[in-house]
């Protein structure tokens, strides 16, 4: 007997929908063995028709307009390849209220109104998958959403941004300022035009923001994040925590909290023998501490064509599998059900604690450490270690580095204030956060 095949429509066939073309084609049979029917792409839509047409050499309809997509009775799901939040959220929710499965690689559309879409998609019945939109191939939304269901997430954290751990590995091992590492990547065409999502950690923070959701059961809260980014990193930084055997790389971190969950990205110090802190270049990984299960990792390519068609097939193959189930059966858009959510709300980052690495440029005389331990000291703040580099003979300048143990971060920002207003400190003191993973 014949099974009707699963008819998709494409939404953007630039480098991913391409992928998701080339790589549904290549392996048709396994898809269809794993999927139990045939998938086929019927319909595509993007701006540049030539190149659509060419890529698939005409063996699909061509749509000018991609609400015909999402319109079109003839289709079953539909893949939004689009990118951006506004066109794509009116095609999603259109496809939606016309009852259609949704497959999207889209971070910034549901990290920022997640919370409408997912919504709406119960209440018509439709499932909405989304493994593409965090770290490319690597399948962690499946792995946090079902593969440790059984666990009380305690902490999620990640390097989910390719072409920030590209930068930060190139300017560790090369010794090289940001500026000129960024035209590096953007030239190998690891970082984009404009990269401001990439390099102020915008799109890790989408991302996080995903997770976060999922490991939780909260509502989507991407405006409460703590977002940092790496342009204003310098290489000397990169190099004295190498000294005191520490990596800084840009992680997306959520975490439980005696008041709700953090929400934070970041450069951060870890220890050069963790695991996450050797991944180096485009790659990605998550780190995710369970009660039960303990510590799990996931590492591999977080963009690129064929990687994220990979996750982007994976969805397809799950809607074909669930495509007759009662929609109550099927799993949760965020792991829990839906009349489950938590309301916990995202802690604001001077509730937060840490370990910080603080590097000041002082006067080389005597004195200055003991008065800046004394201004720690009156905040409760202990160290863990220091160093002094030689002093410049010609300024009689110096740069001191401190890391200390665990304290509340609004603690840590007035005693740097103070610190700041002596008069043996130059400058604006460095204060980067350091996470033990403890």
């Amino acid at each position: 007997m014949s099974v009707k095949p699963l008819r998709v429509g494409l939404a953007g066939i630039g480098t991913v929908g391409g992928g998701t073309w080339t790589v549904l084609n290549r392996n048709a049979d396994e898809i269809r063995r794993r999927a139990g029917r045939p998938i086929q792409i019927t319909a595509v839509a993007d701006l540049d028709q030539a190149k659509a047409r060419a890529l698939t050499g005409g063996q699909v309809r061509f749509v000018p307009d991609a609400m015909a997509l999402a319109r079109d009775p003839e289709i079953d799901v539909v893949i939004e390849l689009i990118g951006g939040y506004g066109f794509a959220k009116d095609f999603v929710l259109e496809a939606i209220r016309n009852g259609k499965h949704v497959v999207t690689a889209n971070k910034a559309l549901l990290a920022t109104h997640g919370n409408e879409i997912f919504a709406l998609a119960q209440q018509k019945g439709v499932m909405v998958a989304f493994e593409a939109a965090v770290a490319g191939g690597i399948p962690i939304i499946k792995a946090l959403r079902e593969g440790l269901t059984a666990n009380k997430i305690e902490w999620v954290a990640g390097i989910i941004n390719g072409t920030t751990n590209f930068i930060l590995s190139e300017m560790r091992d090369k010794g090289l300022a940001f500026d000129v590492v960024l035209k590096e990547a953007q030239r190998l065409g690891y970082a984009e035009a404009d990269p401001t999502f990439d390099i102020e950690g915008v799109d890790a923070a989408h991302k996080a923001t995903i997770m976060a959701a999922i490991a939780f059961g909260i509502p989507m809260q991407f405006d409460a994040a703590h977002i940092e980014g790496i342009s204003k990193l310098q290489a000397k930084d990169i190099a004295y925590a190498e000294q005191l055997g520490y990596r800084i790389k840009l992680l997306g971190i959520t975490k439980r909290h005696a008041n709700g969950v953090e929400l934070r990205v970041h450069p951060t110090l870890i220890s050069s023998k963790k695991l996450i802190a050797n991944v180096e270049g485009a790659m990605n990984a998550v780190w995710v501490k369970g009660d039960a299960v303990g510590h799990t990792m996931y590492y591999g390519k977080g963009a690129g064509a064929e990687p994220t068609a990979s996750a982007v097939i994976a969805d397809l193959v799950d809607v074909a599998r669930m495509l007759t189930a009662d929609p109550a059966n099927r799993v949760p858009y965020l792991a829990f059900q839906p009349d489950q959510m938590a309301a916990l709300s995202v802690v604001p980052i001077a509730q937060v604690q840490s370990c910080y690495y603080l590097r000041l440029r002082v006067k080389d005389q005597p004195g200055v450490l003991a008065d800046i331990t004394r201004v720690l000291a009156d905040g409760q703040i202990s160290i863990d270690m220091f160093f002094q580099r030689e002093p410049d003979e010609d300024l009689h300048e110096t740069d001191v580095v401190l890391i200390t143990h665990l304290c509340l971060e609004q603690d840590m920002r007035a005693a740097i204030g103070r610190i700041e207003q002596l008069p043996t400190v130059l400058g604006q003191a460095v204060m980067l956060r350091m996470e033990t993973f403890a």
